[in-house]
């Protein structure tokens, strides 16, 4: 379990315990299912809300609007006041917007309990990024991470599996009260295992971060870039994998769904391997490759649309993509997080908040030509794959050149 002198333990590379990992996995992988698991019951929500397609989608983006905002209040939050309380009061917040979520009367309650759903969810996305690097640094943190993407690999493409299997027997209420079984889950999680790992001698004297002055280094806004367009390019292939796969391809839903769990396995087992090599390679090395294979692939898959070849055959290309950030996201957060030793909780909201920024800025632009072009597709991924690697060779500078102990200098 965690200790309370954070840094001593991560100088020394200490292991982030099994039983620790799986409960920050959770916490990771609630806002992919509480987003996902109820989207095959839009259309029974419509109809016993009375309410219109648009008003349903809005429940999902105050949701998202809601994660966002929330990874800005309880990053900073946790470097003030440690990260126990603040990660315990999200927990508290979203297990009841869960319960008014699933008994509301109309969709007006809904989209607000979704809001706060999200807000108090974020806290265990933003300080369990924050508690992994106060218990390990460089290519241990990184070797962490690549196992929580493994979960957020799994989780996106399970939901709504898992939500078409249950929209029917349970309801788009009894889905809800799933998320808030899981939250509830989250709760009782953090209560029995979590301690705290940001002692008192290391928390900042304001709600502004002691250490912020790291927040403007090469080596964090670098990498932080990195991390938020790669997932970038992720949002764009999920937002266009509908169309390409069933409209361009002519796939049935179940086709679909399998070459959709097929390029999941491949993000899996890429950061499985990162997770295995990290610590003998080193996380620059291994973000160096995959960042190399992602802008190779998206650059195919551009030429592959444009010489007008058949649309299973950008299959090939759109899998290497997908499984090249598994090598990206974990190691990028490692290394970004691991190089502001005083400012985590900070850091990790500027992180996830880009992510989810550029992500709602990418996927509306991926159908601009029709659902039967995939032309913006391939320049949207091959533009944020490239601009990611920019932002890796501007922070280059900012790292020590010894990579191989995983250790990151500011």
């Amino acid at each position: 379990m965690a200790k309370t002198r954070a840094t001593p333990l991560a100088e020394s590379g200490v292991r982030i315990n099994g039983g620790l990992l799986v409960v920050l996995a959770l916490l990771g992988a609630l806002a992919p299912f509480a987003t996902d698991l109820y989207l095959p019951a839009f259309p029974r929500m419509t109809d016993e809300l009375s309410a219109s397609p648009t008003a349903v989608q809005l429940t999902l983006t105050s949701f998202l609007i809601g994660t966002a905002l929330g990874q800005l209040i309880f990053g900073p939050a946790s470097d003030r006041w440690g990260r126990f309380w603040p990660l315990v009061s999200g927990a508290v917040v979203c297990v009841a917007a869960s319960a008014f979520a699933a008994t509301a009367g109309t969709i007006e309650i809904l989209v607000v309990a979704r809001f706060a759903q999200g807000l108090g969810g974020a806290a265990g996305m933003v300080i369990g990024r924050a508690i992994i690097t106060d218990l390990a640094r460089g290519a241990s943190a990184a070797r962490a991470f690549s196992l929580l993407v493994i979960v957020g690999g799994a989780a996106p493409t399970l939901a709504p599996l898992i939500g078409g299997v249950l929209a029917d027997p349970i309801g788009w209420r009894g889905i809800l009260w799933v998320i808030f079984g899981l939250a509830a889950l989250m709760l009782i999680s953090i209560v029995l295992v979590v301690r705290e790992t940001n002692g008192s001698e290391f928390r900042s004297a304001s709600f502004l971060p002691a250490g912020g002055s790291g927040l403007l280094s090469r080596t964090f806004v670098g990498n932080t870039l990195v991390f938020a367009l790669s997932f970038g390019v992720l949002m764009a292939y999920i937002s266009a994998s509908p169309f390409v796969y069933q409209v361009m391809m002519g796939l049935t839903p179940p086709g679909y769904g399998l070459l959709f769990g097929i390029n999941s396995i491949g993000l899996i087992a890429a950061s499985a391997v990162s997770a295995r090599l990290v610590e003998r390679v080193g996380p620059a090395a291994i973000l160096r490759i995959g960042m190399a294979s992602l802008v190779l692939s998206t650059l195919a898959l551009l030429l592959f649309v444009l010489a007008g070849l058949p649309a299973w055959s950008f299959a090939f290309p759109l899998f290497t993509s997908v499984a090249s950030l598994g090598l990206v996201l974990g190691n990028a957060t490692g290394i970004a997080l691991s190089s502001i030793p005083r400012a985590r909780g900070a850091g990790s909201a500027i992180l996830g908040a880009g992510q989810f920024a550029l992500a709602a800025a990418a996927s509306p632009l991926v159908n601009l030509a029709g659902e039967a072009s995939a032309i913006p597709l391939a320049i949207v991924m091959l533009a944020l794959a490239a601009a990611a690697a920019g932002a890796l060779a501007l922070s280059r500078n900012g790292r020590e050149r010894s990579e191989a102990t995983g250790q990151v200098q500011s």
